[in-house]
């Protein structure tokens, strides 16, 4: 990832909300393989979870106020972890190999690290009115 070199025009510019993005794709695809029964239930669930992340993302980044903005982002955050349940019922129940479980959940938590790194960026925005493309956040647990 390393630094944003890049000007933020809209919320479809952050990486957060690009690699959300990725994973809502990813599962909507994966809810197309479970069992017809599973269709308002889990389905239904990880639909509703996917979407609120980026919608969350894109909605926190329309605010006037970063604290507005850091509230949408725990919302998000609140929903990948959601997802991360919905998978190991997926798993537990046979629907998802291990394998296809922890690749997702390894995207999942790639975007809960830039949840964080984003909204740490927010909070020091809030106070020293730095700007995005000055900020590194990374998904590197090792460059902390």
């Amino acid at each position: 990832m390393g630094k944003l070199n890049q000007h933020i025009e809209s919320f479809e510019d952050l990486e957060v909300w690009k690699e959300s993005r990725l994973l809502r794709k990813r599962i909507s695809k994966f809810v197309k393989t479970l069992p017809k029964d599973e269709k308002y239930r889990l389905v239904d669930q990880l639909i509703r979870a996917s979407r609120s992340v980026t919608a969350n993302i894109a909605e926190g980044y329309g605010r006037f106020h970063y604290q507005e903005n850091i509230q949408y982002c725990r919302q998000a955050r609140g929903s990948l972890y959601e997802i991360l349940d919905h998978l190991s019922v997926a798993l537990d129940e046979e629907w998802l190999s291990d394998k296809g479980f922890d690749s997702l959940k390894e995207q999942t938590i790639t975007c809960i690290k830039l949840v964080n790194g984003f909204t740490g960026y927010l909070k020091r925005s809030k106070t020293n009115l730095v700007k995005e493309s000055e900020v590194e956040y990374t998904t590197d647990t090792n460059n902390k």
